[in-house]
This record gives C-alpha cells, structure tokens and sequence, in this order.
C-alpha cells in the first residue's frame, strides 16, 4: 500500500493552535476567522502575517473596517510592527473613483464592482503569498443579500486560488450559526472560531475551536486561550494522553517516615495520583511537604503548586518543621508556581504542568490546594473533566501526583467542594481530628489503595518543631 503523502503546511503563528492542526494551516487555501468584536481576530490576523515574513514570504493586510494607523496600534500594544506587511487600507465608498461624481448615492453593484476591482489590483501589483481581507462584514453590507454575497465569495475564492495565495478571511460573527442563513462556511477549507464570555467574577474567559479544517485529523473542541501583551494570541491545546509505549515498573516513593511508609505498603508508586483529604489544620499540606522533602534529598525534582497558601508561609511552615526547602527552591530543583484564584484557566494550568514535568524530569507533583483550584474556576464540573486528562498524563510519565482535598467544618463531614473527586485518586491518604480530655488528636489512615497491599489501621500523626511521627493509636480507655 503506498504510503499517504503528507500534505504541505504553512505555520498560523499561533504555537497552540498549529498543535491543534497537526502542524499548521494546509498551504494555498482559503480560510475564515469568526468571532465577536474584542475576541482577538485582528491580532490573530497579524500573527498569520508575521510568521509569513519570518518565513521570506510576501504579506499583505487588505482592510475595508480598520485603518492603517488602528493596525500599527495593535501591532505596537504587543511591542511588534508591520514591516513587511503590506497594508492596503480601502474603503467601499473610497474606491469609486470617476463614478463618484455621477451620483451622491451610488448603488451597491457599483460599489461591490469597484471595491472588488480595488482588491484585485492591490493582490496582482503586490502579489502576496499570505493574505487577509478585513473583514466580511462590509461585503456583507455592500451586496445586501445572501445569495450575492456567496457569490462573490466562491469568486474571491477562486481567484485567490489560481495565484496560490494563503487567505485569511476575518468575520464579525460568533458561534452558533450563520448570519441569515448564509453557510459560508462551506465555502471555506477551515473555520476557526474565537469566543469570549464573561464570567460572574474575574476575567473574560477566552477559548479557540477549530469547526471545520478539510483533510486534517485535528483536535476538535474548545481549547483555552488568552491574549498577551507581547505574545499576542497565546493557545493552550486540551491534553489527550497518548498510549503509553512501554509499561515501566512502578517504583516505590517514600515519605522520610518509615511508619507512614509502612501504612503504604512500603511507600506509594510512581505513575499513581494520591487524594490527601482533611479538614483544616490535620496536617494536609505537612504531608505535601514531607514527600516534597524527602524527593529533594534523593536529588529529584519536585513540582508544587500552590491555590491558597502564600510562598513565604509555605517556606515558614516546612521550616517550622524542620523542613528547609529554600535552597532547593533557589537551586532550581524545587519548582513553585503561585497562582492567585480565578488567575488561570484549566487548559494553562495544565499547559503549565505539562511543560514543568518534562522540561525537569520531575517525579512528585503537588497540587495545594486541589479544592481552591476548583473553587477559583467558573465550571468546576468540567475542570475535573479537564484534569482527569492531566492526572492520567502525569501517571504515564511515571510521575506521583498529590491533590490537597479539604473538609468542611471542624468534624470534616463534605469535601469542600461540590463535585465528587474521589474517583481521580489511586490512593486515599485521610486525615480526621478526634477530641480526647480536652485536647484534639490527629488521625492518619490509609482508606484506599489501588495497587498492592496497604494498612487499614488507625494511627496517630503528631506533628512538631522536631519533625512529624506516626504512632500507633491508643483508643479512649473505656468508661
């Protein structure tokens, strides 16, 4: 069977987004950008261009709703500029020439007639390899009808094709249908939609779909994005765990404390994700720090990051238990990413972890808290969703992960969150406090574990300035 022969692309300059298409955009083809105004269109529009002169490519923006002056705005708000792209800026009313002085009110074949002309001239005089046309919505206007204004698209369509030209076509409309029942869709290779929402609390959520894209197995769905200053539009692509290629033996990751490694069986694996679930002050977030530690002095690198608890009280804490991990923070070896709620959206948190695990080999990751990551997101439903797929790439990588899971109240009865998370974890660390002659006690117990033998007992974990513990438990004498 003769092998498949890959089909030729061209970069989008959006990182992400060439990830979501298996590479870029197919070359010599026509395609549109929906979304509504604000939605990053135009900026967009200026990394397609700019990755084409990067390439040695010739550019031209060909706008009919922004000026000349408005783009090189744009462009200078992310520190780029427009040399070598070739802006022609036209106006449908500007483009009537001798005809203008026939009559004040020119009909809207003339119009179209004389703006499609003025197009023509400017991509045959400059004869670009990428270009955009700015934007749909005034052909829209001009022709005044639908089956006009598909007609004159398949043309623009047609002419672009015989020159071999990449097009980008930019379009004030959002998802959801088209405008009066046009389907131009069907007339493009792909459609790319930019959306926005604004959420009850916090920033405006943005994310990117690629609807439709002729011949190219590419990752359907939304997918999170923002825009940057400096970076202009920034694409976070869902992650789809691969299959694993080879099945490693799990190796056995220990704590520093032999009685809580022996509660474990030995230690918990690699490649398993931990839940340690329990109300405030039981201890969640020493026994984050205890792993962390213990990980660090056996030179591997540890991944924390943190939704509530600030670096420094972080780095206070652990020393107050005889923890110093500033050094190890400082050497590079201890990577902490501090994030203020309603900050990130789950496609850059997971990004960002991804990128962490394999750009430094790390082998323990800790999430604290999991209950304030959810809890700073609009859809916490479908954040577990999305962090379903990251736990299941970091278990592939070999890695150990532990969620911080807290409690409500003083008795701890609900997790403190209202979706139910208790299927992501191998392993269920549960810590509980209990009341004995006027003193509270800390209990640890082992309530699940996939893989291998484990302790179903009750112990006690005491935890001071010389260290933590874990002893066996004394139950309440009998009255």
């Amino acid at each position: 069977m003769a092998e498949r022969k890959k089909q030729p692309v061209v970069s989008s300059g959006i990182a992400g987004l060439d990830e979501i298409l298996r590479g870029g955009l197919p070359a010599s083809n026509f395609y549109i950008v929906q979304g509504d105004p604000g939605a990053g269109k135009t900026t967009a529009a200026l990394q397609f261009l700019r990755a084409g002169v990067a390439a040695g490519e010739r550019c031209i923006y060909v706008s009919l709703s922004q000026t000349a002056s408005e783009l090189q705005a744009i462009a200078s708000s992310h520190g780029w500029t427009l040399e070598g792209i070739r802006v022609e800026e036209l106006s449908a009313s500007d483009t009537l020439s001798g005809a203008a002085d026939q009559s004040i009110f020119q009909t809207s074949d003339l119009r179209l007639d004389e703006t499609r002309k003025a197009i023509e001239r400017a991509i045959d005089e400059h004869k670009p390899h990428r270009l955009v046309y700015d934007s749909l919505l005034e052909i829209r206007l001009i022709t005044g009808d639908t089956p006009r204004f598909r007609r004159e698209l398949i043309g623009f369509k047609a002419f672009l094709a015989r020159r071999g030209i990449v097009a980008v076509l930019l379009d004030t409309q959002t998802s959801g249908g088209d405008h009066n029942g046009e389907e131009i869709e069907g007339i493009a290779h792909g459609v790319i939609r930019l959306d926005k929402s604004l959420e009850d609390y916090g920033a405006i959520r943005r994310r990117i779909e690629v609807s439709k894209m002729r011949g190219v197995p590419f990752a359907d769905g939304y997918h999170d994005m923002a825009i940057r200053e400096g970076e202009g539009i920034v694409v976070f692509p869902r992650i789809v765990p691969g299959s694993p290629t080879e099945v490693a033996k799990p190796q056995l990751i220990k704590s520093g404390v032999e009685a809580l490694d022996e509660m474990f069986g030995g230690g918990q694996e690699s490649g398993t994700i931990t839940l340690v679930i329990g109300q405030s002050g039981t201890g969640k977030s020493t026994m984050s720090s205890l792993y962390a530690t213990a990980a660090l002095q056996r030179g591997e690198s540890v991944a924390l990051f943190l939704f509530e608890e600030r670096l420094e009280t972080f780095f206070r804490r652990s020393e107050g238990l005889g923890m110093d991990l500033r050094q190890f923070y400082k050497d590079g070896q201890l990577i902490i990413y501090d994030f203020s709620p309603n900050e990130i959206s789950p496609g850059e948190f997971g990004q960002i972890v991804q990128q962490v695990v394999s750009r430094n080999n790390t082998r323990v990751v800790v999430i604290d808290s999991f209950t304030g990551y959810l809890n700073s997101l609009p859809h916490r439903e479908k954040a577990v969703l999305d962090i379903q797929s990251l736990l299941k790439h970091l278990a592939r990588a070999d890695v150990l992960t532990m969620l911080i899971v807290a409690q409500h109240g003083l008795l701890g009865q609900n997790v403190g969150i209202d979706v139910d998370v208790s299927f992501l974890g191998d392993t269920v660390l549960l810590l509980r406090m209990a009341e004995h002659e006027g003193k509270l006690r800390r209990n640890i117990t082992v309530v699940k574990k996939r893989h291998g033998p484990h302790d179903l007992d009750v112990r006690e974990l005491f935890i001071a300035s010389s260290g933590v513990s874990v002893v066996a438990y004394n139950p309440l004498p009998e009255t």
